[in-house]
């Protein structure tokens, strides 16, 4: 009873939520106005209260036991509305098997953070510090040119703070003062092309920094398969690589990340090898990295043109609908670009950058419902809005998003 009392709940409010400020005129009003109301929330936290106090006495293995029953019993309620028949044209799931003749997809994501549960560039130099202080420890020399696992720590800390500081600095010089209410492209690209240099300028302080040097390929291989993913990433993108003839989908990585081989050897750990990636690479004297990075993908706007060069249909007779998935301000121009841009996340920089060029960020369900509208009324496929950005919480919501349920 109780994740049956959860889940009305939940949908009473969200949908409520999504018709305000009326629905009078819904033909299910009363249903909506039960479910959402004060009064069977207080119900279900009563419930909720109630199976809190009778599993306190229970052992670990019967909490496991109610655990999954728990949310055996919630997935049963979500098939049971899911089973539903529908009596009009949906959007969900966006990618349709009977669409692939006349329509075919592209769907790109960042990594670091998107994808990720850590930041790649940490990550990397970590190896680096721990490659010098193995070193160290098993008595060998160190490069009379190379730094202690102590000076590369205190090296890679100066960066990161400066990184930080200096990045604040030059927002702080390129926004406009305050928030406008009209979505100004050209001012928010002319803004990011300033951001770009800055990017470069930190590479570049990375790579004299040496801090990148020494790194052996295995290791950043066996990093990579440790680097843990996002709640719900790989299972997206499994499901995708999957069923990719069938939906006539092309799957992209874009990222600033420094070694495409860590973003390549993470996903291929969770046996995701189809994935089209698009990022530096670090340089190599046979398997140890030499601390150069050949430099591909530095800023929003480099960005922006692999995107471009994506999308760039060369079939006429078929529609292309671009999705990018993104969690910060480097994805900010893609995500506009997209025919459908979606913040993962919750990064405050990409929020208050966007916000002083006039961009909307829209929940995805919210947004969902009003191109639902004018699909039942006609409208071929989803359609792309000026400025307006959608944002989720997780990965399951895009899944539930671009492909349905999933279990």
């Amino acid at each position: 009873m109780t994740p049956c009392m959860r889940l009305y709940a939940f949908l009473g409010q969200e949908i409520a939520k999504a018709l305000e400020p009326d629905c009078s005129n819904h033909p299910y009003k009363q249903w909506i106005e039960t479910y959402s109301s004060a009064k069977f929330e207080a119900s279900a936290l009563r419930t909720e209260e109630l199976l809190d106090k009778l599993a306190i006495s229970l052992t670990g293995v019967e909490l496991e036991v109610l655990g999954r029953l728990y949310h055996h019993a919630l997935k049963l309620e979500r098939d049971f509305f899911s089973a539903q028949p529908l009596s009009q044209r949906t959007l969900v799931p966006l990618l349709k098997p009977g669409d692939s003749a006349s329509r075919r997809y592209t769907i790109v994501s960042d990594f670091d953070l998107s994808c990720t549960l850590l930041d790649s560039s940490a990550v990397l130099a970590e190896i680096a510090i721990l490659t010098t202080l193995k070193t160290e420890q098993n008595g060998a020399e160190n490069p009379s040119d190379r730094k202690s696992s102590s000076e590369l720590r205190n090296t890679w800390d100066a960066l990161s703070s400066q990184y930080s500081k200096e990045c604040e600095e030059c927002l702080r010089k390129i926004l406009p003062p305050e928030e406008v209410d009209i979505f100004d492209y050209e001012g928010l690209h002319q803004s990011l092309e300033q951001l770009s240099q800055f990017e470069m300028e930190a590479n570049s302080k990375v790579v004299q920094s040496g801090v990148l040097e020494g790194i052996n390929i295995d290791d950043i291989k066996k990093a990579a398969e440790r680097l843990a993913f996002q709640d719900g990433c790989a299972n997206f993108f499994e499901q995708i690589l999957t069923k990719m003839d069938d939906l006539n989908v092309g799957v992209h990585i874009i990222s600033v990340c420094w070694s495409g081989d860590i973003i390549r050897a993470a996903f291929s750990s969770s046996g995701l090898d189809g994935l089209q990636i698009h990022s530096n690479e670090l340089t190599f004297v046979e398997s140890v990295s030499t601390g150069g990075i050949d430099r591909r993908v530095e800023s929003p706007v480099d960005k922006l043109k692999i995107f471009n060069d994506i999308c760039s249909s060369k079939d006429q007779d078929t529609e292309l609908i671009s999705i990018y998935i993104g969690d910060s301000l480097g994805d900010l121009l893609c995500l506009l670009q997209a025919d459908i841009g979606i913040v993962i996340g919750k990064s405050s920089t990409l929020r208050r950058v966007g916000k002083r060029f006039g961009v909307s960020l829209v929940p995805l369900f919210s947004g969902l419902l009003k191109q639902e509208s004018a699909y039942v009324e006609g409208s071929i496929s989803w359609t792309k809005q000026s400025g307006i950005l959608y944002t989720v919480s997780s990965w399951s919501e895009l899944h539930a998003f671009i492909l349905g349920s999933s279990n």
